[in-house]
């Protein structure tokens, strides 16, 4: 499922790449071939400052940019913290799409979110599901500003001819992970609390809500191979794809399984062999997260990691990294 690179001297900006998503993207980019990547660190270029990211996007001349950089978190943290999630995602993605196109960027990835879609859509969530019904109230803010994001490029596309293109992640995991205990998502909190378990020898893991919701996740060097097939498609088979005011693609596995059910892969991954106990006082979330990813597997391409060995994948991250893993 590769595609040929459009070009391995096309100079590329890859925002956020410090991040899960955008190291991952740099790491595929890098594979295909592609040598003239740009990158800056937030002390670098402050993504929330416009005059600062108008001027770099001026200055470099880009050929295309990845939007990886976003404010992320668990359900903890979205409902600890909601004004920072709205306003930090919308400001960035603000700046970076309409900076992008002083600059004469004609080609762009923003990359989105599966909560984007209503808490009760019909399972598998398509495209079109997209503002249909009332969101997860628990990331709602976040949900509103990957929202705008989507908005944001079909009106460039629609008012300036640019091809500015989005993807939908289902639940991503894998190295580079966020493991803080307070404001993590469940793959990276789940196997944090498993593995210090084991250590103190432990004979109970407690996980939040009650083992029943449904979710998909994805391993992030599929994402990022997903993302980097997306973007290099020509444009009139993007555009075949999609419909003409509602332009994102989908990116998942098309396969779930409830949150039980990995609790016990990750057990198995970490070594844990004592009792599960969850906590029925602590919020679930959306009942099913599926996405429906026949759009993109039409394109040509679907998901490669199987579940239990993208797990083993990013807990051998974390053994490396734990003593300085990002909090």
């Amino acid at each position: 499922m590769e595609t040929e690179t459009l070009g391995h001297n096309e100079k590329i900006f890859v925002a956020g790449h410090k991040g899960m998503v955008g190291s991952a993207i740099v790491r595929r980019l890098q594979t295909l071939g592609y040598a003239n990547i740009l990158t800056r660190t937030r002390q670098e270029l402050n993504l929330l400052d416009q005059k600062s990211v108008s001027d770099f996007m001026l200055s470099e001349k880009l050929d295309q940019v990845y939007l990886a950089a976003a404010k992320v978190g668990g359900i903890y943290a979205n409902n600890a913290y909601p004004a920072e999630f709205i306003y930090e995602n919308l400001m960035v993605e603000a700046n970076v799409i309409h900076a992008a196109h002083l600059g004469g960027v004609q080609k762009l990835l923003f990359l989105g979110s599966s909560c984007i879609y209503p808490r009760e859509a019909i399972q598998p969530m398509t495209e079109e599901a997209l503002m249909t019904g009332v969101l997860e109230p628990t990331n709602e803010p976040y949900a509103i500003a990957k929202i705008a994001g989507i908005k944001l490029c079909e009106s460039y596309n629609r008012q300036y001819g640019r091809d500015y293109r989005s993807v939908m992640p289902t639940n991503l995991y894998g190295p580079g992970d966020n493991f803080n205990p307070e404001n993590s998502h469940v793959i990276p909190a789940l196997l944090r609390r498993f593995h210090e378990a084991v250590l103190q020898n432990i004979d109970e893991v407690v996980i939040w809500g009650s083992g029943t919701p449904m979710r998909e996740f994805l391993h992030v060097d599929d994402m990022a191979a997903a993302s980097a097939y997306v973007m290099q498609l020509d444009e009139t088979t993007y555009k075949a794809h999609t419909l003409p005011m509602l332009s994102h693609i989908n990116v998942g596995t098309g396969v779930d399984c409830t949150i039980r059910e990995l609790a016990e892969t990750i057990a198995k991954v970490t070594g844990f062999r004592g009792r599960l106990t969850f906590d029925t006082t602590k919020p679930d979330g959306t009942p099913r997260k599926l996405l429906d990813v026949s759009r993109l597997r039409s394109l040509g391409w679907e998901a490669s990691i199987a579940l239990e060995e993208g797990l083993a994948d990013a807990y051998g991250w974390f053994i490396s990294h734990q003593e300085n893993f990002r909090e």
